[in-house]
């Protein structure tokens, strides 16, 4: 049973959000950077839970590095996350049909651009932690491709409501990631989009492919919704260009239904396959990656040995 949730400490959450809002809308860019820069550097300096787990994962993820590399890619890990907590406060403002240009590098891939506009199928948007995630979803919608996210409500609800206003503020219709598989009939039949973040721990429930050299708990939604609807994924990132709010729409990999249609496992290489292309993404900018969660919390069971067998 969830305990119920202390209101007054919600609503003080949510002012001091406010507050520092309208502070860094009244901060020219290269200002609010520097801020975010600092605070970042701070965070890593003070939270040795979290700055030990980045360096692990790191470490693990590129064994080759020196100990100094390692280092100042998680430091850069950190300065990205508050680069975007600040970012979010600022691309209602910012990023408006008019003024996008500016800050928004289109990707080169015609490809992506002819599944957006012909609209033949459906399509299934896979992303990460990585770069400005909520910033390419907001432009996507800002430039006329309306469609779908699926995201877990905050545990605030004057937090959610007010981050999930900004997402729709331009036409992005959020789903509660609980309930979200009772639209994908409608969301598919008309053809729409529908964007995950597909890069987190699954579980003991989810599918367990490789990920940076490690088998990893993956969700196998997005697969699933390909096979049932026959519709591709698109994978790609909003990649930070750099600190003065400017980004590149980049897809990394389109993966198509007639792709899977002869594997003996389709839902397995599906899933395989846009973690991979997550992968190869997060590695030509891993300081702009969150390795502080636990991507390989759950790790597949090792049978135990038959009585009588050497272990």
């Amino acid at each position: 049973m969830t305990e119920p949730r202390n209101k007054p400490a919600d609503w003080l959450v949510y002012l001091a959000l406010r507050l520092v809002a309208m502070f860094v809308h009244m901060m020219p860019l290269d200002l609010v950077y520097r801020v975010a820069g600092a605070a970042g550097n701070a965070w890593y300096r003070l939270d040795a839970r979290r700055r030990g787990r980045a360096l692990e994962h790191l470490g693990r993820s590129f064994p080759a590095w020196s100990a100094r590399k390692l280092d100042d890619v998680a430091r850069g890990s950190f300065r990205s996350m508050i680069y975007l907590g600040f970012e979010l406060l600022l691309t209602a403002r910012l990023i408006t049909q008019w003024r996008w240009a500016r800050f928004i590098v289109l990707p080169g891939n015609a490809e992506i651009a002819r599944l957006l506009l012909e609209r033949k199928s459906g399509l299934i948007l896979i992303s990460g932690h990585l770069g400005g995630w909520e910033i390419a979803g907001y432009a996507m919608a800002a430039l006329g491709f309306e469609g779908y996210a699926v995201a877990r409500p905050l545990d605030n609800p004057y937090l959610n409501a007010y981050l999930v206003g900004a997402r729709q503020k331009r036409g992005m219709k959020v789903l509660d990631k609980r309930g979200a598989m009772e639209a994908m009939d409608r969301i598919f039949l008309a053809r729409d989009y529908v964007g995950f973040i597909a890069d987190q721990d699954a579980g003991p429930t989810g599918m367990f492919v490789d990920f940076m050299g490690r088998p990893a708990s993956t969700y196998k939604a997005p697969a699933l919704m390909a096979m049932r609807y026959n519709v591709p994924l698109a994978v790609g990132c909003g990649r930070r260009i750099d600190e003065r709010y400017r980004f590149k729409m980049e897809f990394e990999r389109v993966i198509y239904p007639h792709e899977w249609a002869d594997k003996d496992d389709p839902l397995r290489w599906i899933t395989q396959e846009y973690t991979a292309a997550l992968e190869r993404a997060i590695r030509r900018f891993p300081e702009q990656y969150v390795w502080t969660y636990r991507r390989w919390k759950t790790q597949p069971r090792t049978p135990r040995p038959t009585e009588g067998t050497a272990a």
